[in-house]
């Protein structure tokens, strides 16, 4: 177990010294989010993020280059399950079709091609189940 001051971590929320103990595992994971907070310090400078002509923080840049946090990590993962059972709820033709397209990156061709059809009843296909997907979201 690890003592760290919870002032350090976070100083708008701490105003005096907070000692907690930790374990090894949370311990390296917090150096492993300074270390990755440091290489996004040093790319912007390096690439001069900071003078950008559009605006004057670089804000275009740092939008591209920062890292994921674990939290936006698990908010895209539980966005794509639910997008994945609206997707299986669709009606099978529908839901297959996009899972092709998708997915699997498939194009319009050749899901007609696999199943044997017109291009155009795949995009209409398509096309409806997204905007059925539409009314859940």
């Amino acid at each position: 177990m690890k003592k760290i001051n919870l002032r350090e971590l976070y100083p708008d929320v701490y105003t005096t010294d907070f000692f907690v103990d930790v374990t090894e595992e949370v311990m390296e994971t917090i150096r492993a989010a300074e270390r990755a907070e440091a290489a996004y310090e040093r790319k912007m400078y390096r690439y001069k993020a900071q003078y950008s002509l559009d605006c004057e923080n670089g804000i275009e840049n740092a939008v591209l280059l920062k890292p994921q946090t674990p939290e936006m990590v698990l908010e895209e993962k539980q966005f794509q399950e639910q997008v994945y059972a609206a997707v299986m709820k669709l009606p099978e033709k529908q839901a297959k079709r996009i899972y092709a397209r998708y997915y699997l990156g498939m194009t319009v061709n050749e899901i007609a091609e696999v199943e044997g059809v017109d291009p155009s009843r795949v995009r209409d296909s398509i096309r409806r189940g997204l905007k059925q997907l539409a009314k859940y979201f």
